[in-house]
C-alpha cells in the first residue's frame, strides 16, 4: 500500500473489502487509538501490553464497517464513539468477574473533541444493561412457577381497580414469610390462608393468581429497577 495514499481513500477500499487498506487504516491510526483509549481509562496504555489496547484496536477496526458515508457524521467521530462503549462493555464485564468498577476516568473525561459519550449516557448504558439483567433474571425465576411474560400480559387485570387488588394480595403474600416460604415451597399461592387476609374472593385470586405470583416475586426478590413499575422502586415508580 503506497504511504502517501489518501486515509479516506483507504477507508473506501476497507469497507470494499480490501485487507491490505484496512491494516493500513488501522496502523495510521493506531495512535489516535491509544489516544482515546488512554484519555478514557485515564491511564497510558501499552500496545500488546493491555486489554485495553486490544479493546481499542477491534472497536476501530469495528467502526470502519459501521461508518456510513452518507450519515453525515465524521468517521473519527465514529470511532471514538464505539471504542468508548467497547471500553464501557469490558469494564462491565470486568466488574461481574471481579465485583469492581471504576468508571471515575471516563466521567472525568476532559477531551479538548466532542465527547458523544458523556457520563449521563455512561451511567444510561449502565442502567440499561442492569434493567436487562433483571429482566432476564426475572424471566427465569417465573419460569420455575411455570410463568411466561405472554401469561402475564394475557391475564394481567385490565381495570385498575381490579390490579390495585391483585396488588395488595400480592403485598400480604411479600410481608408474610409463611406466605413467601409456602410460594416457594409449593410454586403456589396460599389460597385459602390469603382469601382469609385480603378483601377479595378466591374465584378473583384464582383468575389473577400469575400476575400476583409475579408481582410477589417482584417484591420479593431486590427487583430494584422492575419493582419501580408496581410502585414499590426506590426512584418512585409508576403502578402497573
Amino acid at each position: 500500500m503506497p504511504p502517501e495514499s489518501d486515509p479516506n481513500q483507504l477507508l473506501v477500499q476497507a469497507r470494499n473489502g480490501d485487507a491490505g487498506a484496512r491494516e493500513e487504516l488501522i496502523r495510521r491510526f493506531t495512535p489516535f487509538i491509544m489516544a482515546v483509549v488512554s484519555r478514557a481509562t485515564g491511564q497510558f496504555i501499552r500496545m500488546g501490553e493491555d486489554d485495553e489496547a486490544s479493546i481499542g484496536l477491534m472497536a476501530f477496526n469495528e467502526a470502519i464497517d459501521c461508518y456510513r458515508p452518507d450519515g453525515g457524521s465524521n468517521f473519527l467521530t465514529l470511532a471514538e464513539t464505539v471504542i468508548r462503549r467497547r471500553l464501557i462493555d469490558y469494564f462491565r464485564r470486568e466488574r461481574r468477574h471481579r465485583g469492581v468498577l471504576s468508571l471515575q476516568a471516563l466521567e472525568n473525561d476532559t477531551a479538548a473533541t466532542a465527547d458523544p459519550l458523556g457520563g449521563e449516557e455512561i451511567n444510561l448504558v449502565h442502567e440499561q444493561a442492569d434493567r436487562h439483567q433483571e429482566i432476564e433474571r426475572f424471566q427465569e425465576e417465573l419460569a420455575r412457577f411455570g410463568i411466561t411474560f405472554q401469561d402475564l400480559v394475557k391475564t394481567s387485570p385490565r381495570h385498575q381497580d381490579a390490579r390495585d387488588r391483585a396488588l395488595a394480595a400480592a403485598r400480604v403474600v411479600a410481608a408474610n414469610p409463611l406466605f413467601c416460604r409456602y410460594l416457594r415451597e409449593h410454586r403456589a399461592l396460599p389460597l385459602k390462608a390469603l382469601e382469609k387476609s385480603v378483601e377479595t374472593s378466591r374465584k378473583t385470586l384464582e383468575r389473577h393468581r400469575k400476575y400476583i405470583i409475579a408481582a410477589a416475586i417482584m417484591l420479593t426478590g431486590n427487583y430494584e429497577y422492575l419493582a419501580d413499575y408496581i410502585g414499590q422502586g426506590k426512584r418512585g415508580g409508576r403502578s402497573v
